[in-house]
């Protein structure tokens, strides 16, 4: 397991750069084959990530500007990548800070984190994943007074419409976490690959163009795990009463 810390004092704020350099973290935990799940949180307790900096912008850096391969925060953008990553929110997470924990495939969130993409009243909109990821994750009514309005969404209420996983102690969050990342740790990597790939390719499509789309052999991940070695260990654990040893083929 990995954990990211993003560590921009004050308030864990973005530009390009710091996109590079989260890209390029998320990047090395995709390649490395040790590693199974990575933690991204933000340092200190008040701000996972105010999102975009605003005094870079007001030095010059353009609201289109070049963020790298996986666009804004390094991950917004990054399409292929295929292991899990949990969200920490340990404060507010705002503007692309929440599009950041969008981008995550799980969150754990602190007690007091509020999450608020308040783009509309300086002009912009979420367009780094909030217009698309939001209105999947929450009722679209919810989504849309979200991003119309600009009000954030405190923790509970987030849990409340499934945005979230967990809500613990701000003291508990990383312990939270953790505990979240040794539970997917304890399944099959290939088979998590998978989902993550089934997932993605299937979420646009109505259920029978799903299928087909899974049994059409387009999909790799799907494939290798269906003739893996880790499939069959499954099988024969279970026959044998033993947890299964997971090879990773």
């Amino acid at each position: 397991m990995l954990l990211i810390t993003l560590n921009r004092p004050n308030a864990n704020a973005i530009e390009c750069s710091t996109s590079q350099e989260l890209y390029e973290a998320f990047l090395s935990f995709e390649e490395d084959a040790e590693l199974r799940v990575a933690i991204l949180t933000g340092s200190g307790q008040r701000f996972f990530s105010a999102g975009w900096d605003l005094k870079a912008a007001a030095d010059g850096e353009a609201i289109d500007a070049d963020h790298g391969p996986g666009g804004f925060a390094g991950l917004t953008e990054y399409f292929s990548r295929t292991k899990p990553v949990i969200a920490a929110v340990n404060g507010m997470a705002v503007g692309g800070g929440f599009e950041l924990a969008l981008a995550c495939d799980l969150i754990v969130a602190a007690e007091h984190a509020k999450f608020f993409l308040p783009e509309v009243q300086i002009g912009i909109t979420p367009d780094s994943g909030g217009v698309f990821r939001l209105p999947r994750r929450v009722p679209h009514a919810i989504a849309m007074e979200l991003m119309l309005t600009g009000r954030s969404l405190v923790a509970p209420e987030a849990e409340q419409w499934g945005l979230v996983n967990r809500v613990v102690a701000a003291d508990r969050l990383l312990e939270e976490a953790w505990e979240l990342a040794e539970r997917i740790c304890a399944g099959a990597p290939l088979a998590q690959r998978a989902i993550k790939e089934l997932v993605g390719g299937g979420e646009a499509l109505d259920v029978e163009d799903a299928f087909r789309l899974q049994r059409s052999g387009a999909l790799p991940h799907y494939s290798r795990m269906l003739k893996s070695m880790d499939a069959q260990e499954g099988a024969n654990a279970f026959a044998e009463g033993r947890p299964p040893v997971w090879k990773g083929y």
